[in-house]
C-alpha cells in the first residue's frame, strides 16, 4: 500500500496528470527502507518518511520561507536528516520519458561487470540493475523510488561534446516497455540538455534521504 500511494503519483506524472496546483504539502508513507526523501512538483509536494506527519507539519511551519519551497529549504531537509538519522546528496531535477519502438541509435553491448563506478553507483541505490557500453560511453537501467524504472548514463572524457550523451539516453528509451525517469543535478546543465533533446519532460525537482 505504501509503495502504490507513491508509485500512482509518479505513475500519473507520467502520463501528463498532476496533482491539484492548491500548495499542499503531503506526507506519505515511503515505499520501502532505502526509499525516503521529498518530491517536488507545480504547486503540490510529496513527502515521502515513515516519520510522524505531525512532526512533519510542525517543522514546516517553522521554517521562514515561502511555503511552496519549505519542504526542499535546507533548514527543513536539516532537520529531516537529523530526525531520521539519514544523510542526502543533491536536489536534482526529476524528469520522465517514454518508450520509443525500434532498435537504440547506437551499438550498445550488456554487461555484468560491476566494476565501473557508474554501475557501483546504480547497485547502491537501484534494484534490478542492468548495463550497458557503447564506445566511449556506458548506459544504466534500475529500479529506484517506488520501483520505477531509472536510467543513467557516463560518458569518457575524451568523447564528450559529441552527442553520445544523448544518443545513450535516447537509446534506453527504446530498451523499456514503460516510463523511464532520470535525476539530473540542476547544474549539470549538459546532461540536462541531453536528456530533453532526447524527449525527456520535466516533471519536478526530487531529494533522497541515504541511510547512512
Amino acid at each position: 500500500m505504501a509503495a502504490t500511494i507513491l508509485r500512482d503519483i509518479l505513475d500519473s506524472a507520467a502520463r501528463g496528470v498532476f496533482p491539484p496546483e492548491d500548495g499542499r504539502t503531503r506526507v506519505v508513507p515511503q515505499p520501502s527502507p532505502r526509499g525516503a526523501g521529498v518530491l517536488a512538483l507545480t504547486a503540490h509536494t510529496v513527502v515521502f518518511t515513515d516519520e510522524d506527519p505531525g512532526w512533519v507539519y510542525d517543522t514546516l511551519r517553522g521554517v521562514d520561507c515561502d511555503a511552496l519551497a519549505a519542504p526542499l529549504n535546507p533548514r527543513f531537509l536539516a532537520a529531516l536528516m537529523e530526525r531520521t538519522g539519514r544523510t542526502c546528496e543533491t536536489v536534482d531535477a526529476v524528469l520522465v520519458g517514454s518508450p520509443l519502438p525500434g532498435e537504440p541509435p547506437l551499438a550498445l553491448a550488456e554487461v555484468e561487470d560491476a566494476g565501473h563506478p557508474r554501475v557501483g553507483y546504480a547497485h547502491g541505490r537501484r534494484d534490478a540493475v542492468r548495463a550497458w557500453t557503447a564506445q566511449g560511453g556506458v548506459l544504466v537501467l534500475g529500479r529506484g523510488v517506488a520501483g520505477r524504472l531509472e536510467v543513467s548514463v557516463e560518458v569518457d572524457e575524451g568523447v564528450r561534446r559529441r552527442g553520445l550523451g544523448r544518443l545513450l539516453v535516447t537509446a534506453a528509451r527504446h530498451l523499456v516497455t514503460e516510463p523511464l525517469w532520470a535525476q539530473v543535478a540542476p547544474g549539470n546543465a549538459r546532461s540536462a540538455r541531453a536528456f530533453q533533446a532526447a524527449g525527456y519532460r520535466p516533471v519536478g525537482a526530487e531529494l533522497l534521504l541515504r541511510a547512512r
